[in-house]
């Protein structure tokens, strides 16, 4: 029986070291996203990562979390549909006009200076939508840099957690 324990014990570490190295190594980003001062309802905002040739990689993060209005975020839930996951970790309150959020974005550390971006798409009830109402490259300069928003973000300012 003792022999028994140390064999499965054998086969848990083997099976398990892959798996360990394997596992991505990620960076915590404070991201204070601050709104304009818009008139209308709380925009909704999908922040994601797009790989250097401009597909979407993954989500990030929704703001927003009333699933009926997804569909308003065209290419993030187009991407979304394709390949979909449990974003429920990874969503909040929509912001609205003039306010700020705060969130925590995990960020893989290998994809820094790699081509990759950040993608802040956002869209309002009846109102415009914008693709890229931010990109962030993701970059060392990038990460550190306050970046201005051409909708209804004025502006993201993201910090090492």
């Amino acid at each position: 029986m003792n022999s028994f324990f140390k064999i499965c014990l054998a086969l848990t570490l083997v099976v398990s070291i892959p798996a360990i190295s394997i596992a991505q190594k990620t960076t915590k980003y404070k991201c204070m996203v601050q709104m304009t001062n818009y008139v209308g309802e709380g925009a909704y905002i999908a922040v994601s990562l797009i790989d250097a040739k401009g597909a979407y990689e993954k989500t990030l993060y929704v703001m927003g979390s009333d699933k009926k209005w997804y569909p308003d975020l065209k290419e993030w839930h187009k991407a979304y549909k394709k390949k979909p996951t449990n974003i429920s970790a990874v969503t909040g309150a929509s912001v609205t006009g003039g306010d700020r959020s705060v969130t925590v974005l995990d960020i893989e550390t290998d994809k820094i200076n790699k081509g990759y971006k950040l993608r802040f798409e956002t869209a309002v009830e009846d109102n415009k939508y914008y693709q890229k109402d931010i990109e962030i490259p993701l970059t060392t300069e990038g990460l550190a840099a306050k970046t201005e928003g051409t909708g209804y973000i004025r502006y993201v300012r993201l910090s090492a957690n």
